[in-house]
């Protein structure tokens, strides 16, 4: 079974950066897929950035191209958000998820309600 855990959220000032990371604690990431999701304080929850299965292919949400930067290292099991020049309006809960069965963005881009394995979130916060 697919356990992801997401780390490395916290409170930030306006201009400043952070690494965001999703750890499979069980299972293993290799074949999938996968994605970073942001929700807000009374918002839904939005794509940020999706990434394939071994990290060629990226795809950026309009919000955060040219700020944020999606990785993998499917030998650590990890997937990384890297986000630089943080804006207030970047506050929100992060989670990171695995297409069940696709290692191909596409795929995940029109499979996002069915999605599974989802970790529990890390908060971001960032001032003015």
């Amino acid at each position: 079974q697919l356990q992801l855990v997401e780390s490395g959220g916290r409170l930030v000032q306006a201009g400043g950066s952070l690494r965001l990371s999703c750890v499979a604690s069980e299972g293993s990431i290799t074949p999938f897929a996968m994605g970073w999701f942001r929700q807000g304080p009374e918002k839904d929850r939005d794509l940020v950035a999706t990434i394939n299965w071994d990290g060629e292919n990226v795809a950026y949400a309009d919000s955060v191209k040219g700020r944020f930067t999606i990785s993998r290292d499917n030998v650590k099991k990890t997937m990384y958000l890297q986000m630089n020049n943080l804006k207030p309006e970047d506050t929100a809960i992060y989670l990171c998820a695995a297409h069940p069965w696709s290692g191909k963005i596409q795929r995940f881009q029109e499979d996002v309600a069915r999605l599974r394995s989802w970790g529990q979130g890390t908060q971001v916060t960032v001032s003015s």
